[in-house]
């Protein structure tokens, strides 16, 4: 017969692999009734259960880059972590976070911690996931996307679109993006969604009004720089999409600074709508991604990680319209 998989038994009921996978196991969370079917089904098919893990999940690492364990990122990745914890106390599962830099070798950092299955949080060096691959540990990634890896996103790219596709409907004629660096992929997502947004209004994307802040650690140097540049255009922007609520919170600080009005003469849209966004004066319109459901969403996927396909999991993002922005 041929090889049955989680796959062929969650056709064969109509349930998710994930709840499939559960049954199996004998996780909480479900009925005797669904589990009863789900082993019933699984017998019929010919189900080898010498497939099912040994041993369940016990210990998850939680990885953050240390380029991410900084006063500015904590926003978006504290909220991630918040949600992973949430999800392993419902499962009985033990967490450690653990700040790896690309210098450090992060494999005597697992073998310390020993877990059974690693998350990994935000953008790591192609070398580094490449060593954690070989620990032989499920392993996920969150917020961001490498191919053979499981991963759960915020839909970036539709993000970056709706936050530009607003500046438009405001009556916004140039728009400025601010972004960090591409080689991230949220942030390159972002970007796409931004260009695709100009494309599809017959818009011209100047090169001019699109500018890589480099990550000068703690301070908002680089966002002044890349404001500076913008403002001593011959034609300055109208509007603003940045990356994330960060640099938005900054860029809006300098504008009023230079005596701008926000949002009449610049309206500043950001991303991921951290908790300083509502706060500001003005409050700053944002895209807002459900950070907890980024970390609950990475810990549920390595409970019912399945070898033979990753995951790739997309959490929708909605627009936050404040007064940093508005429809004429």
């Amino acid at each position: 017969m041929s090889h049955v998989t989680l796959r062929h038994i969650a056709g064969a009921t109509g349930l998710s692999i994930g709840t499939v996978s559960r049954a199996l196991k004998n996780q909480a969370g479900m009925t005797e009734v669904t589990r009863n079917i789900v082993r019933e089904t699984a017998i019929r098919l010919g189900y080898d259960f010498s497939q099912l893990k040994k041993g369940r999940i016990r210990r998850i690492a939680f990885l953050l880059h240390s380029q991410h364990n900084t006063l500015a990122s904590s926003p978006f990745f504290s909220p991630v972590l918040h949600g992973a914890e949430e999800a392993c106390r419902r499962e009985g599962i033990a967490l450690s976070f653990i700040a790896v830099g690309p210098a450090e070798p992060v494999l005597e950092q697992i073998r310390l911690h020993q877990p059974d299955a690693i998350l990994c949080a935000g953008f790591f060096e192609p070398e580094v996931l490449g060593a954690l691959q070989q620990v032989g540990k499920p392993l996920v990634l969150v917020d961001m996307h490498r191919r053979s890896f499981g991963s759960i996103n915020a839909d970036n790219m539709r993000g970056g679109y709706l936050a530009t596709q607003h500046l438009l409907r405001c009556g916004r004629k140039r728009i400025a993006m601010l972004s960090g660096s591409l080689a991230h992929y949220s942030i390159q997502q972002r970007n796409r969604g931004f260009r695709q947004a100009l494309f599809d209004a017959r818009m011209h994307a100047d090169p001019d009004l699109e500018i890589i802040v480099p990550n000068l650690g703690e301070g908002d140097e680089g966002v002044a720089e890349a404001m500076r540049s913008l403002l001593a255009l011959p034609k300055r922007p109208d509007g603003l999409f940045c990356y994330n609520d960060s640099t938005a919170l900054a860029a809006m600080k300098y504008a009023l600074g230079e005596g701008l009005r926000v949002p009449s003469d610049l309206a500043i849209v950001g991303f991921d709508d951290i908790a300083a966004a509502s706060a500001a004066i003005p409050p700053l319109s944002t895209i807002r991604v459900d950070k907890e459901a980024l970390g609950r969403a990475g810990i549920d996927a390595l409970l019912n990680k399945q070898d033979d396909e990753p995951s790739q999991i997309t959490v929708p993002v909605e627009l936050i319209v404040r007064e940093s922005s508005y429809d004429d």
